[in-house]
Parts: C-alpha cells; sequence; structure tokens
C-alpha cells in the first residue's frame, strides 16, 4: 500500500482546511477532512497544537517587546499565558502593565493587571498570572 499516494488522493477529495468548518453532513470538520465533533483530536494532536501556539505567542511577544530578551522567565511566562489567553493586539494594550514591565516593576505590573477587566472576568487565572509576574524579581 502506497500511504503517500492515498494522502493526495484525500487530500484532493477533502481538501485541506486550516480553520473549523461545515462539511456536507453538518459536521464541525478541520484538516483533511476529519470530523471533529464525533472524532475529535487526540491527545499528542492537542499537545502539538498546544506546543505551536506557545511558538506563536513567543514570536509575537518577541517581535512586539523590544526588552523580551531581558525579562526574567516566570514573567515571559506569564505574558506567554496572557498572550496564548487574549491574542497580543489586546495583551497589548495593557499600556500600564508594560511601562512598570520595562522599568523591572514587577509587583506593579502584577497590580496593575489585577486591576483589569481581563481579571474580573477570568478571576483565578488573573492572580496565577500576576503571581508568575511577580516572582520575576526572585528569578
Amino acid at each position: 500500500m502506497n500511504i503517500q499516494r492515498l494522502r493526495q488522493q484525500l487530500i484532493k477529495h477533502e481538501s485541506i482546511e486550516l480553520k473549523p468548518y461545515r462539511c456536507t453532513s453538518d459536521k464541525l470538520t478541520i484538516g483533511v477532512g476529519r470530523n471533529i465533533e464525533d472524532r475529535g483530536i487526540s491527545h499528542e494532536t492537542a499537545m502539538q497544537m498546544l506546543d505551536e501556539d506557545i511558538d506563536i505567542c513567543i514570536n509575537e511577544l518577541q517581535q512586539t517587546v523590544s526588552y523580551w530578551n531581558n525579562l526574567p522567565s516566570r514573567v515571559k511566562e506569564g505574558l506567554i499565558n496572557l498572550c496564548f489567553n487574549m491574542g497580543i493586539s489586546r495583551l497589548m494594550a495593557f499600556k500600564k502593565t508594560f511601562g512598570f514591565l520595562r522599568e523591572g516593576m514587577y509587583s506593579k505590573a502584577a497590580d496593575e493587571l489585577l486591576d483589569s477587566r481581563y481579571a474580573n472576568q477570568v478571576g483565578q487565572r488573573a492572580v496565577d498570572v500576576a503571581n508568575m509576574i511577580r516572582d520575576g524579581a526572585n528569578d
């Protein structure tokens, strides 16, 4: 059996869709005809997607935050978590938080983050991320 030929034929018949869509049977589908309503994804695929999303966030933050390389690891982890959750555009709207980060004032940056609509929306997650940023002084 020629798996490569089979793959090409399935791609030809199904196409490759990188965003979810409804197939002709009205099932939520992605990729090469993957019915995610009935089949879902494997744990391995979920971890691969997570790794890709983390890499995307890191790249966006490196390109956007000029002092990224100078930040402590825990602060970077907190910012990646925030970017993952809200996207780079919304994250960059936290001007005061980034001002404090630029100055190395991690506790004030964490306080500023907690004084936001975001913190009210996500609850404990915001507290966890703020603590990561606050821990930056101990890195």
